[in-house]
């Protein structure tokens, strides 16, 4: 075994923060473990109250059920007044549906509040009052490699996974998709999809998002989870609690998912009856320039793309089809727009 890969299990073992020894045994300390006066005091009943499932069923015809199927669960945090909940957005994409069950097995209607494509969060709220304690947004800027994360899912205490930040970098996702400081971390933890990632200080630093195999950079690569970070929420959570999404101008989108391959972009999938559908964009495509701008990745297609001005800007691309090279011009849209009606917002 490489000696990165023993140091990081080394330490998970040896990991033994009051916090998330009173979380975990319900508030009771062990005497190896007594509170220390700059550690919080925390209700372990209060804090796990706040943490939910989220169930959801999408639309029929939902355009996103191809990818992510019409029945979708996973973890909700509550961090506002009113049960004001965050979890993953792509939970609650086109959603026909939407409950949350609480910590003591109540079931409860809940509506979409907003949804933010660049982020990837979203926001719900039971319909009834639901009283509940918010978590505290803490400051995931702060959060370097190394550091103690507590990884909580609507199992609660049964589920709860310590884990390490093995990096801090940038994500980049098929779907046109980029976050520029990620989580991630190790090891892996169950039922990722709206998870809670808790500080030692008991507050929320991000929103579960996916299981990778290449949480750490360099080699070994160590499997683990990418978070959202929660400092991506806190400028634009007023705009998503007002009008459901963020203020100003939408990026543009095309509906492509592409691949990284021997320094190649490769067009993976298009979206049905998206702008480079309609274009004529096919999978197995190479996407060779934005305009003028060569790409070889994913990040640099999208900022290029974004670039180019907001939702409804041309986008000109050159792609290798088969043997031909063509320029395609392509009307972009706001990805919201792509979406089958929402009825619960």
């Amino acid at each position: 075994m490489h000696s990165r890969r023993i140091l990081v299990w080394a330490f998970l073992r040896s990991l033994r923060g009051w916090l998330f020894t009173a979380l975990l045994a319900s508030g009771a300390a062990s005497a190896a473990d007594p509170p220390r006066s700059e550690t919080p005091s925390i209700d372990p009943e209060a804090f796990f109250a706040a943490i939910v499932t989220v169930q959801a069923r999408a639309l029929p015809d939902a355009r996103s059920a191809a990818t992510l199927g019409t029945e979708r669960e996973g973890t909700g945090v509550v961090i506002g007044k009113g049960g004001l909940i965050l979890t993953i957005g792509y939970l609650i994409v086109e959603a026909d549906n939407v409950k949350i069950v609480d910590d003591e097995g109540h079931v409860r209607p809940a509506r979409v509040v907003g949804y933010d494509h660049s982020t990837g969060l979203g926001l719900i709220q039971p319909i009834a009052p639901f009283d509940v304690s918010p978590l505290k947004l803490g400051d995931s800027g702060k959060l370097a490699e190394s550091d103690p994360v507590l990884i909580v899912n609507h199992g609660g205490r049964d589920e709860a996974t310590r884990a390490v930040v093995v990096s801090r970098r940038a994500f980049t996702g098929s779907w046109e998709y980029l976050l520029d400081r990620a989580i991630f971390t190790s090891p892996p933890a169950p039922n990722w999809s709206g998870a809670a990632l808790i500080g030692t200080d008991g507050s929320l630093l991000g929103v579960g998002s996916l299981i990778v195999r290449d949480a750490s950079e360099g080699n070994p690569h160590l499997p683990g989870n990418m978070f959202v970070p929660i400092d991506a929420l806190k400028p634009i959570l007023s705009d998503l609690i007002k009008t459901g999404r963020r203020a100003g101008p939408a990026r543009p989108w095309l509906g492509v998912s592409t691949d990284e391959i021997q320094g190649r972009l490769v067009v993976d999938r298009v979206s049905p009856e998206g702008p480079a559908d309609r274009a004529g964009v096919q999978s197995g495509d190479i996407i060779l320039a934005v305009g003028a701008e060569g790409v070889r990745s994913q990040a640099e297609f999208y900022r290029k793309v974004w670039g180019r001005g907001a939702a409804g800007s041309e986008i000109p691309l050159r792609v290798l089809q088969g043997i031909d090279i063509r320029e395609i011009k392509i009307r972009s849209i706001d990805r919201m727009d792509y979406f089958r009606q929402k009825p619960t917002y």
